[in-house]
């Protein structure tokens, strides 16, 4: 039991997005890693009072944050990308010129399974530290059949080591990777005949994803991968609107997609059409901030009515930083959401957007005992006096995975 709460955001259902229902003078009783009461201290029914309890010392306590779009395992960094596009090079300048993704897919190629396995582990145990006890996995720098099932292969171990939370989605349609023996079609062929029936078999992933842009695939390509994909049971997720309006939007509702994001130029009626049929819309501030664009209109799609999840994108070029409370501290500066609405962004709303809203993202009676402890007496104080170093304990499953020195 964790006692002397002084803030608890419990990030519950129900009400707005901003609407975290804080309980000031909280505790909260967990046995078999499952929480079995939340409520004010005074309000502690004695049968809890028995069990082990640790001080917060009135400090703040939330869920377990989630990043719900991570392009977790890569081979190789882009640092000599920064410096081109300060100098005004664009996204697909970059790329025609050899560097972006066709680079990081040459380099993940590379990449033998224990070194991406090694890289995975450094920055999960970073994770650890930012208050993170759930990750959502893309592939997308493989862009062979041997290269993704590769990465999904290094997710699975991962899962299996815990202790966080492993999510792994499918994105083979990132790019198309300009093989000479391999064109388009047959590129496109080959994920739909080969690669998705092989994942399955393998229960390699849960979703499949399709970047939907100029240079990369058009809105009927991923209606056929997308297609394929829920013939073998993986859920729809999608890249779209980031560089332009390629009725992004329309087709993730049209889809059933579980969540579309970036959305940096979705129109209204796409705004509207996720509404009503109820997709998830992700965030993703740090590919706004390091192109230099545009940030996602959030207040638009919360004002429709639209659940926006924050994450952070993390990749070797667009969004080079794991750091989600950083993430949510843009989400509120670039992108207009209020703190509250950041949070559950980050927690309820992003364990949705990966299917485990049932299981965490609120700290709610049945629900696994995740929590991340921080040295801030709320949370519009923790998103604005920004610091790197404000987690000071993470439990997953009731046990505390850190804490900091």
């Amino acid at each position: 039991m964790i006692i002397d709460i002084g803030y608890l955001a419990t990030c519950a259902e129900g009400g707005l997005q901003s609407d975290i229902h804080p309980i000031r003078d909280a505790a909260v009783a967990f046995e078999d890693g499952r929480i079995v009461w939340v409520g004010a201290m005074d309000a502690l029914p004695d049968r809890y009072r028995v069990l082990r309890q640790t001080s917060a010392h009135g400090k703040t306590l939330i869920p377990g944050l989630v990043d719900c779009h991570t392009h977790l395992a890569f081979g190789g960094w882009r640092a000599d990308e920064f410096g081109m596009r300060i100098e005004g090079k664009g996204y697909l300048d970059i790329a025609a010129a050899g560097g972006g993704i066709r680079k990081t897919m040459r380099q993940t190629r590379e990449a033998d399974s224990e070194a991406l396995l090694s890289h995975c582990q450094t920055y999960l145990k970073k994770y650890l530290a930012l208050g993170v006890t759930a990750v959502e996995c893309k592939t997308g720098y493989g862009l062979s059949k041997e290269a993704e099932l590769k990465i999904l292969r290094v997710y699975q171990k991962l899962r299996l080591e815990g202790p966080i939370d492993i999510v792994s989605t499918l994105l083979a349609a990132h790019i198309i990777p300009s093989d000479e023996n391999c064109n388009r079609d047959c590129y496109i062929k080959m994920i739909v005949e080969e690669l998705i029936p092989q994942v399955a078999k393998e229960q390699l992933a849960e979703f499949n994803d399709v970047f939907v842009e100029e240079g990369a695939y058009t809105y009927d390509e991923a209606v056929n991968i997308l297609e394929a994909g829920l013939g073998f049971g993986l859920l729809p997720k999608l890249h779209v609107d980031q560089l332009s309006d390629g009725r992004g939007g329309e087709l993730a509702a049209r889809m059933g997609a579980i969540s579309a994001d970036h959305l940096e130029f979705t129109s209204q009626a796409g705004i509207e059409a996720m509404a009503k049929a109820s997709v998830t819309g992700v965030c993703l501030p740090f590919a706004s901030l390091y192109l230099n664009q545009p940030p996602m209109k959030a207040r638009s799609f919360i004002d429709a009515g639209v659940e926006v999840a924050v994450a952070t994108d993390f990749n070797p070029g667009s969004a080079p930083s794991q750091d989600l409370p950083l993430a949510l501290m843009l989400a509120c500066t670039m992108s207009r959401m209020t703190p509250a609405e950041a949070l559950k962004g980050a927690t309820l709303i992003a364990a949705k957007a990966i299917r485990r809203g049932a299981e965490y993202g609120s700290i709610e009676i049945g629900k696994r005992a995740n929590f991340a402890e921080l040295d801030a007496p709320d949370i519009d104080h923790w998103l604005y006096h920004f610091q790197p170093e404000s987690c000071v304990r993470t439990w997953i499953d009731g046990d505390v995975v850190f804490t900091r020195p």
